[in-house]
């Protein structure tokens, strides 16, 4: 079967240039000078707003598409020029002086929102004139994610706050429609699908089609003015028990089961698909809204669990090793490792033996499976109890996604995923976090406001031992 790949690019280069097409028209309305002029007064030009509504929206257009046509450096440039339209200092320290001497309710409200005025910088004014022009959100989403390339620079992170608080109200859920991606869905939806797909690579045809049969489900949000464009979407799989293994899931070879067969939805790839979202979230709306779709649609699902990776576990547990040494493990752990693993070098090597079940791990049974054990121990502490800055927050980020949604850990799964990706990055282990609809908000709770992270008695007593 082809690869998606090459086809996929092909579309969104062929997307691109339609509507750069169409900026370029737009902007030709201006006339050919305004593409000539200094890139502060085409700037200034828009704000003075001169000429009407068609005439402002060319200028956008014609601005849009000079920034696409910069090289990087060029594109700093536009940024920071962008940036630069910042508040009158001397008008918001008139404002805020007039605030200050404002002695009752009517003039304390009318220099507050004076102030309010001032300080709003005129580059908001000119973000939101993009949002005019075709496919102008979806430029401006891109713009952040540019910016957010550039943190460091204080006027540019200054810009990007602004974006920042426009995109969150702009994209507030309220706003956001659930759609489900199935195998009529437009040729272009699809090969976006398999572009933005990062948890589970999508490399074929089948493997796209096998992901959208009859026993699967996949659901995004969408924003009305990027209805092509899905912002976050979730794989699922109806099935009959928690599935502990990734490649069964995505077998092409399995047979398909009758979804109202199903007792289990198994939520195992969610993706955020727009880089210039990112710290606007959308993922615990989309489980939850799922798991109420499914419920109304399969009366027999009484399971919506996750198969999920711990991209950081073999990271920490490599760190860990190495700051700790054999204090990491408890009392005769060590022994058990070097008896599964006689000729591994080192903990780390014997613990990487024992997970794969390969190399230079013993035929003895027993001790392969108490040397297991020590590996679950481990990964339930990495999930249950280590924190990264914040003592509050579960280390592991999908860890943290899923608590702080409401999910509890509900199992540990040896070999979940036996890719080279799983193995570099969680040993092969994936976990299964459950979604029990009347005790999300509890769990929420809990973990939100006092660090609880909710979990089966029989992993929170293994985390601690």
């Amino acid at each position: 079967m082809p690869d998606l790949l090459p086809a996929e690019a092909n579309l969104l280069n062929r997307a691109l240039r339609r509507v750069r097409g169409l900026w370029t028209d737009m902007a030709g309305m201006v006339g050919a000078g305004a593409v000539e002029a200094d890139l502060a007064q085409r700037m200034q030009d828009c704000l003075a707003g001169r000429g009407g509504e068609s005439s402002a929206r060319a200028r956008a257009a014609g601005l849009a598409e000079a920034y696409l046509a910069r090289d990087e450096a060029g594109r700093v440039e536009f940024l920071r020029t962008l940036a630069a339209f910042d508040s009158d200092a001397a008008a918001v320290t008139e404002a805020a002086a007039a605030l200050a001497v404002a002695e009752d309710i009517a003039a304390l409200a009318a220099a507050k929102s004076r102030l309010r005025r001032m300080l709003e910088p005129p580059r908001i004014r000119l973000l939101m004139q993009f949002t005019s022009i075709p496919n102008g959100v979806k430029f401006l989403v891109d713009l952040r994610a540019d910016l957010l390339a550039h943190a460091a620079d204080p006027l540019l992170a200054a810009l990007e706050a602004d974006l920042r608080g426009l995109l969150a109200n702009w994209f507030d859920i309220g706003f956001l429609e659930l759609r489900r991606i199935d195998w009529t869905s437009p040729a272009a939806l699809l090969e976006k699908l398999v572009d933005y797909e990062a948890v589970h690579r999508i490399r074929t045809w089948r493997d796209l089609k096998n992901r959208l049969d009859s026993d699967r489900r996949c659901y995004a949000f969408v924003h009305p003015r990027m209805p092509q464009e899905p912002l976050i979407f979730v794989e699922v799989a109806l099935v009959q028990g928690i599935s502990g293994n990734v490649q069964a899931l995505l077998d092409h070879n399995a047979p398909v089961l009758d979804p109202r067969q199903a007792d289990t939805a198994i939520f195992y790839s969610i993706n955020n698909c727009q880089r210039g979202l990112d710290g606007i979230s959308f993922g615990s709306f989309l489980i939850k809204r799922v798991v109420t779709e499914l419920g109304h649609e399969f009366a027999g699902l009484k399971q919506f669990s996750t198969l999920s990776p711990l991209p950081g576990f073999r990271r920490w547990l490599t760190s860990a090793l190495s700051d700790q040494g054999e204090a990491l493990l408890l009392e005769g752990e060590v022994e058990t490792l070097r008896a599964a693993a006689p000729h591994a070098d080192g903990l780390g090597a014997a613990l990487g033996a024992v997970a794969l079940r390969r190399g230079v791990v013993t035929k003895d049974e027993a001790a392969v499976a108490k040397a297991e054990a020590v590996l679950l121990r481990l990964c339930a502490r990495y999930v249950l109890l280590e924190a990264g800055r914040n003592p509050k927050r579960a280390r592991d980020p999908v860890a943290h996604f899923h608590l702080s949604n409401g999910a509890r850990l509900e199992r540990i799964n040896l070999r979940g995923d036996t890719s080279d990706k799983g193995f570099r990055e969680s040993l092969g282990l994936m976990v299964n976090y459950l979604y029990d609809p009347e005790k999300i908000e509890a769990n929420h709770e809990a973990y939100a406001g006092e660090g609880k992270r909710a979990a089966m008695p029989a992993l929170r007593k293994l985390a601690r031992a």
